[in-house]
């Protein structure tokens, strides 16, 4: 389908469920950031569903471009269902899907969007592309996009025992100056959900580097509410 009338089709597919009074009070909570249909998330997955029962998901080399225009549009949820939706399998198989994630990193960003996607898209398309993620992390770690650092700080959030602590931790040493909130709990929940793996790595790296509270709390959390500190 084209990508416009595809585009134009989900639109109008989830302006049909608009809720005034949800709405305002989502975009609220998004500081007022983006606009809303108001539609909550299990909904929001029903309507996906049923659209994409009716009307199929892109075709590969057509996703890049729906993606883009449906990622221009005004309604939060709809940003949602695209990224969901270049998260399915085959579209994994591009070797040349980073410049897609990266506009959708920059573009519209905040916490909603660039945290699925930093360990849903980049963080899957790299295991499946390993020699690119020197180049792509060398990218977002010297972009100076807050945005771009933190996915670089967090696509390996899924990867457990797979994780390269070394390049984590080097990636953690690099920003642990930042005084922006969104990379400092970054730093924080990147070696929390690590310490599931490895708690006594962990609990060394924090131990013998300067973090801010703020991320040694988060990096922390699991270990001390096991030890009952919390």
């Amino acid at each position: 389908m084209n990508p416009e009338k595809y585009a134009g089709l989900l639109q109008q597919h989830f302006a049909f469920h608009k809720n005034e009074y949800n709405a305002e009070r989502m975009s609220k909570y998004m500081l007022n950031k983006f606009e809303f249909f108001g539609i909550q998330s299990p909904l929001r997955k029903q309507l996906a569903a049923s659209f994409i029962h009716e009307h199929g998901i892109p075709a590969p080399e057509q996703l890049a471009e729906t993606a883009g225009i449906i990622w221009q549009l005004p309604q939060r949820e709809l940003h949602y269902v695209i990224m969901e939706i270049c998260s399915r399998k085959p579209y994994m198989a591009d070797s040349n899907r980073y410049e897609l994630y990266k506009f959708m990193i920059t573009t519209h960003s905040w916490w909603d969007t660039v945290d699925y996607i930093a360990s849903n898209l980049v963080g899957a398309w790299l295991i499946k592309h390993k020699d690119k993620t020197n180049v792509v992390t060398h990218d977002l770690m010297t972009s100076g996009n807050m945005w771009l650092q933190r996915t670089a700080l967090l696509f390996q959030l899924k990867y457990r025992q797979s994780t390269d602590s070394r390049m984590l931790f080097e990636f953690i040493e690099q920003l642990a100056v930042s005084n922006e909130f969104f990379i400092r709990k970054a730093i924080g929940w990147a070696l929390r959900e690590y310490s599931k793996t490895c708690p006594e790595i962990v609990l060394a790296f924090v131990n013998n580097h300067e973090l801010s509270g703020l991320s040694k709390r988060e990096a922390l959390r699991i270990m001390n509410k096991n030890q009952g500190n919390e």
